[in-house]
């Protein structure tokens, strides 16, 4: 299940679902269509394609670990911003790109150097995304 958040995302996973030999479900957040994102030059290249099942660490810190998908991505980028101009706090973002597979990896290393998570998204906050990377930490401390 893929979830583009930038331009990148959106051409790179949606040219690694149409090579994939399994279904794949695309999910676009509609909300996004109006938003304009710049695209990196490796992005305009041809060959140019994502992984599926691996996440994006948007902004690098040490304090606190966000982790969101899609559209969330963008308000994770946006509390990490508020969090350090108003309390110097440096947030690390991470951008899922898609829920599953999940990559677990990319979030336990993140939260092993920062000792703490926020996850953001637009769904139920019981069985939900966030709540399973939630359990997937405590079980694996």
């Amino acid at each position: 299940m893929i979830t583009p958040y930038s331009a990148d995302d959106a051409k790179g996973l949606l040219k690694a679902a149409i090579r994939d030999p399994d279904p794949v479900i695309f999910l676009e957040n509609e909300i996004l269509y109006g938003i304009p994102f710049e695209m990196s030059i490796e992005a305009s290249s041809p060959d140019f394609v994502l992984p599926i099942g691996k996440a994006k660490v948007e902004r690098v810190g040490n304090q606190i670990s966000i982790v969101g998908y899609s559209k969330t991505v963008g308000t994770a980028l946006e509390a990490a911003e508020k969090l350090g101009i108003k309390h110097g706090i440096q947030a690390e973002v991470i951008n899922l790109r898609t829920i599953r597979p999940l990559d677990f990896e990319t979030i336990a290393q993140s939260v092993a150097k920062t000792g703490n998570l926020i996850t953001v998204e637009n769904g139920w906050p019981h069985c939900g995304v966030g709540a399973e990377i939630c359990a997937r930490v405590i079980e694996s401390t």
